[in-house]
């Protein structure tokens, strides 16, 4: 149960999402927010990332492109309407935000990344099957299904409108090398995500966790300079688009209990001990 400090916190906090919230259009800065709920500007920046897991100004502008992607793929406004209509004052700003957030421009998003090509591939791993999808600059997907028309259908969902091609390439292959113990190949798989900049930051830090270790969501929470958002971390966690690669199996609750896993508990359980194992087998070599 909340004490009255606490209370009192969650209010102000609250307040002030819903102000953002209402009034995104007027892009409102720090102080004004600030103002709302009564408090310094400074004290209130460090007690909203404590409670939001973000700073104020992410929320503005994570809260701005959720308006602006309505905007462009519901109701196919220009970009300039949609710059218009949601407070910022150019499309270049639109353009820069989305560039910043979205790893796209808002015309690659309105278009659902038509110019996009994707290839993927099935392939079998010691943990079931998957697919393994890749652009020109890397992995964008990986997931393990052991039905491949499901499997397929998830990726378009990904990147609709993007043109998709079953071929097996190289950033692909690199990717799947891990499997084999093939470790000496890390630094060749390339990644092409997208996120925002919490998931970002959190996914660099999930592949710092050395093989064969584990972490806890508050460990990496305080990594990231933001110790109190363990349950951002946890959300982001389970956006991670490309399974294993980014090894957020080895991310572990602080009680010891396994936790969650997009793609089951018993996977995430068995890809642990399987890494245990062959780090064990590669220091034993080592020892020699």
């Amino acid at each position: 149960m909340m004490d009255g400090q606490q209370q009192l916190n969650y209010n102000r906090i609250a307040e002030a999402i819903e102000y953002i919230r209402r009034n995104f259009k007027q892009q409102p800065n720090l102080d004004e927010v600030a103002a709302q709920v009564h408090l310094s500007p400074f004290h209130f920046q460090r007690l909203f990332s404590e409670w939001a897991g973000t700073t104020p100004k992410k929320f503005l502008q994570y809260t701005s492109i959720e308006h602006a992607k309505k905007l462009l793929k519901d109701q196919q406004a220009t970009l300039f309407d949609t710059a218009y209509e949601t407070g910022l004052s150019s499309t270049g700003r639109l353009h820069d935000l989305f560039i910043h957030i979205e790893g796209m421009t808002p015309a690659e998003y309105k278009n659902g990344a038509a110019n996009l090509l994707i290839n993927y591939s099935f392939a079998e791993s010691p943990f079931g099957n998957l697919i393994v999808a890749s652009t020109s600059k890397g992995v964008c997907y990986m997931a393990f299904d052991s039905d491949e028309t499901n499997a397929l259908n998830n990726l378009i969902q990904k990147f609709p409108n993007a043109t998709f091609q079953r071929k097996s390439d190289l950033a692909q292959q690199n990717a799947l090398s891990i499997f084999q113990n093939d470790w000496s190949k890390l630094s060749k798989i390339k990644l092409h995500l997208k996120g925002t900049d919490f998931q970002l930051k959190v996914w660099e830090t999930l592949l710092k966790i050395p093989a064969g270790q584990l972490s806890t969501y508050g460990n990496i929470a305080a990594q990231i300079g933001n110790a109190n958002a363990s349950r951002a971390v946890g959300t982001a966690i389970g956006s991670n688009p490309v399974a294993f690669l980014i090894p957020c199996h080895r991310v572990i609750q602080s009680s010891g209990n396994v936790g969650g896993y997009m793609w089951g508990p018993t996977r995430k359980m068995a890809i642990i001990g399987w890494e245990n194992a062959k780090m064990e087998v590669l220091d034993r070599k080592n020892q020699f």
